[in-house]
Order: structure tokens, then C-alpha cells, then sequence
């Protein structure tokens, strides 16, 4: 246990989800995990990528991106296009974003879901998803209400969260001070109907078995399931009209 955490080893990190803070998208959330806060945004466009005009289906896509404060030090903007580790982490956004879409009940539409870390302390990838489905989610009740879509497109939800084995111990939802020092490191990305979309794991020094990847990814399943009910009660508050309300979920 890291100074300062009290968490019981299965315990997700207090969550909130703030909806419809942002009031020129179409959808939008600030997710706080900890200490880390993501402020996820949904832009609807007519039009989809030249090369899936003639699909007739439409198109959801991601990008991530860290504010220069968002960590201890000041990070340089990447104006000269995404590194490495943002294309990588915003291909996963996107591919968990469309695993629960209906891309052809869309329509010729695109989706972009911007995810701008606002605070980092660890898990940005997986609030950005977590966050980013209700962002789409809530674009998507906005298309509904324009006649655009007969429908909301996203057929379920899904959310990610962290696993790890940090002092030989499970740990779920990794700060920055775990990921540090954790032996094993995975990511989950799952959704409500229990499908895995995504798991990243590595061993950072000796390998690890596959007992501990199936403990880790029970531990995990379940702190996923704990973001849905999260994610499903603030998108209930949003849709009875208590638009901007920060929903204190966890």
C-alpha cells in the first residue's frame, strides 16, 4: 500500500462523472478517478473518412491528448503530430468506443470523441474510455432529439479500468505511485453484457502466470462493473434533466 492509500486491494479509486459540462458539444463528461480528471467531449459531423463513404455505415474515432500541467512537470504540446503512445491510446479509445456502436444505425456520421487529460495520476487511458462512452452516449440522445437517428447507436455500454500485482499483491485501479512500482501491469476494457473488448497486460520483470492473469482479470471484471452502474446512474440523472450535475458515483 502506497502512503496515503487507504484502499482495500479490490477497491476502485472515488469516482465521479460530470455530464453535459461542456455546452457546445453534443456530449460530453468530466471524469475524475483519484486524482486524475479527463474532460471527455463528443463532436457530431456529417460526413464520414473518404475510405468508408461507400459503406453506408458511420464512423466513431478518438483522440487523447495531455495537457501541459497535467503532470508534475510540464509536458511540451506534440504540435508536429501524436507520438507513439497518444496514437496508441487513442486507437484503443476509438476500437472500445465502436465495439458497442451501431455504426450503420448512425448513418453517414462521424463521432470524435476528444480526450484532453486535464490531471494525471495514473489510469488516463481507462477514465478516457469510461468517460468517453457517456460522452457518446449522450451525443447519441442528442441525435435522437434532431431526427437524425431513429435510435441511439450505442448499443451498450463499456468502460475500462487498471489491474496490477504490486508487492506480490492484486491491486485494482492503479494511481501513479502503483503503476510505478507494479510488477505486472494489465489494462481492461469490458462491456455490460461481460465482453472483453481489450487486455494489455505486462510483466515489468519476471513473468507472471497465468493463475495471477485470471485473478487479476476477475478483479478487474468487477471494478468494470462497478463504473457501468456508475456510468448508468449519472446518464439516468442527465436524461431526467439534471443536466451538469456532477453525479458522485463512487
Amino acid at each position: 500500500m502506497t502512503p496515503g492509500d487507504t484502499r482495500a486491494p479490490d477497491e476502485l479509486r472515488p469516482l465521479s462523472l460530470g455530464l453535459d459540462v461542456s455546452p457546445y458539444a453534443e456530449g460530453s463528461c468530466l471524469v475524475r478517478a483519484g486524482d486524475t480528471r479527463v474532460l471527455c467531449t463528443a463532436s457530431v459531423e456529417e460526413g464520414v473518412p473518404r475510405w468508408r463513404e461507400e459503406s453506408g455505415d458511420g464512423w466513431v474515432t478518438a483522440e487523447y491528448a495531455m495537457l501541459p500541467r497535467s503532470t508534475h512537470t510540464r509536458r511540451s504540446r506534440e504540435r508536429n503530430g501524436a507520438g507513439g503512445r497518444t496514437r496508441e491510446i487513442q486507437r484503443l479509445i476509438g476500437r472500445s468506443l465502436r465495439s458497442v456502436t451501431d455504426l450503420r444505425g448512425m448513418g453517414p456520421h462521424t463521432i470524435t470523441l476528444d480526450c484532453d487529460v486535464l490531471q494525471a495520476d495514473g489510469g488516463t487511458r481507462t477514465a478516457s474510455i469510461t468517460g468517453a462512452c457517456v460522452a457518446l452516449i449522450r451525443a447519441g440522445d442528442w441525435m435522437v432529439a434532431q431526427g437524425m437517428v431513429a435510435g441511439n447507436p450505442v448499443r451498450e455500454q463499456v468502460a475500462a479500468v487498471s489491474v496490477g500485482l504490486v508487492g506480490g499483491r492484486i491491486r485494482l485501479d492503479l494511481d501513479y505511485e502503483l503503476d510505478s512500482t507494479a510488477q505486472v501491469d494489465m489494462n481492461v476494457v469490458a462491456t455490460q453484457s461481460g465482453m472483453l473488448v481489450e487486455v494489455q497486460g505486462t510483466a515489468e520483470g519476471d513473468p507472471f502466470g497465468r493463475d495471477a492473469m485470471d485473478q487479476m482479470l476477475d478483479v478487474a471484471l468487477r471494478g468494470i462493473d462497478e463504473l457501468l452502474a456508475g456510468q448508468t446512474g449519472a446518464i439516468e440523472a442527465a436524461r431526467a434533466g439534471d443536466s451538469g450535475a456532477v453525479a458522485e458515483t463512487l
